[in-house]
């Protein structure tokens, strides 16, 4: 979102443009994740509800005010209508003390995919293409944890054969990558 309402700002323009409103109010949430970042997820929750939750409905209340006010096609009219078109997705964050408010975590780990993506047109089949889904995601899924996701694959490679039923839930959650023989075994 603020993305948008950057790349809307005119080269020379003054600091009261609308374009520029949108990027301080995005700023302004930004600044308050970050003074946050440390604390708990129920602390961070709380101030959530007490000082972002206030930010953002005025935000949205202002695109709606701004949205009458501006060409629908211009970059700032599109900036505005993805805000209100997404309101509900963003305002998620409220919701579960475990989402961020920025996607930069999310289009790094994608980044790899993105990278290596015409490479896979050339899959020969849809299993093909499921199977390699699924080996980026533990991949991913392990740099995430603090793994070394070549451990992390050889460790599950090793042992998983060895397991009699792998429709157990608790005994597949052995080999999540949070858990601790795992974290203790492929650092």
């Amino acid at each position: 979102m603020r993305r948008k309402f950057f790349e809307a700002v005119p080269p020379k323009v003054s600091d009261k443009s609308v374009s520029k409103q949108g990027v301080r109010y995005c700023n302004k949430m930004f600044t308050l994740e970050k003074d946050w970042s440390g604390l708990s997820n129920k602390e961070r929750c709380r101030l959530r509800q007490k000082e972002l939750k206030p930010l953002m409905e005025e935000f949205f209340a202002w695109c709606r005010k701004q949205k009458a006010t501006v060409l629908p096609n211009s970059k700032l009219g599109k900036a505005i209508a993805y805000s209100l078109n997404h309101e509900e997705t963003f305002k998620h964050v409220l919701l579960d003390d475990r989402l961020v408010l920025s996607n930069n975590i999310a289009e790094r780990v994608i980044k790899t995919l993105v990278m290596g993506r015409k490479n896979w047109l050339f899959t020969q089949s849809f299993a093909g293409a499921q199977s390699s889904a699924v080996i980026l995601s533990m991949i991913e899924t392990a740099k995430r944890n603090g793994l070394d996701p070549e451990k992390y694959l050889e460790y599950l490679l090793s042992n998983l054969p060895n397991e009699s039923i792998l429709t157990d839930r608790e005994k597949l959650s052995a080999y999540l990558p949070w858990a601790k023989a795992v974290q203790a075994n492929c650092r």
